[in-house]
C-alpha cells in the first residue's frame, strides 16, 4: 500500500524549528483530508511503509505567515472568571459566522490581556524527520467522518 487518498497513514516523526525539537511522536492520520499540515501531507503522498524522509515545510504550507492583525489587546472582563489567563494558554473564540477560532494568551497586564490568533508556529519553517510506520485502508466510518478512529472507536 502507498500513502494516498482514503488511507490511514501512521507516521513516526520529530519536528524541529531552528534546530530545536518542538514535538515528536507517532501519529495516525487520514490521508487527503487535511488532518495534517499541507506541506507534510504533500511530501508523504505516494510513500510506502518503511520510507523515511526529511521534509522542510515553509510557513505557507505549514501554519501560515504571521499576521500582525492577529494580535489584539482585550479587556480582562471579556473572559469568563475561571478562564486560565496564563501566557501560553490556548483558548477558543467564536466568530460572527459561528466558526471556532483558537487563540493564545500572550500577556496579562492588569485589566488587559494580549491575545494572538496566529498559531505559535506561524511564520516558521518546520523540519520533519518522518518514517511511515503503517498504512491501511480507511473504514467507511472514518471516511464519512473525515478522520481516524482509534481501536476503541471515538467520541465527538
Amino acid at each position: 500500500m502507498i500513502a494516498t487518498q482514503d488511507h490511514v497513514v501512521t507516521i513516526r516523526y520529530v519536528l524541529t524549528v531552528g534546530g530545536e525539537v518542538i514535538d515528536q511522536g507517532e501519529l495516525p492520520y487520514l490521508h487527503g483530508y487535511g488532518n495534517i499540515i499541507p506541506g507534510l501531507e504533500e511530501a508523504l503522498e505516494g510513500k510506502q511503509v518503511g520510507d523515511s524522509l526529511q521534509v522542510s515545510v515553509p510557513p505557507e504550507k505549514g501554519y501560515g505567515l504571521e499576521d500582525p492583525e492577529g494580535v489584539r489587546v482585550v479587556p480582562r472582563d471579556q473572559f469568563p472568571p475561571d478562564a486560565p489567563l496564563e501566557p501560553g494558554a490556548q483558548l477558543y473564540a467564536q466568530d460572527m459566522d459561528g466558526q471556532v477560532l483558537p487563540f493564545w494568551i500572550m500577556e496579562v497586564d492588569g485589566d488587559e490581556v494580549t491575545i494572538d490568533f496566529n498559531h505559535p508556529l506561524a511564520g516558521e519553517t518546520l523540519n520533519f524527520d518522518v518514517t511511515i510506520s503503517g498504512i491501511r485502508a480507511a473504514t467507511s466510518e472514518e471516511l464519512e467522518h473525515g478522520h481516524v478512529h482509534g481501536p476503541e472507536g471515538h467520541v465527538h
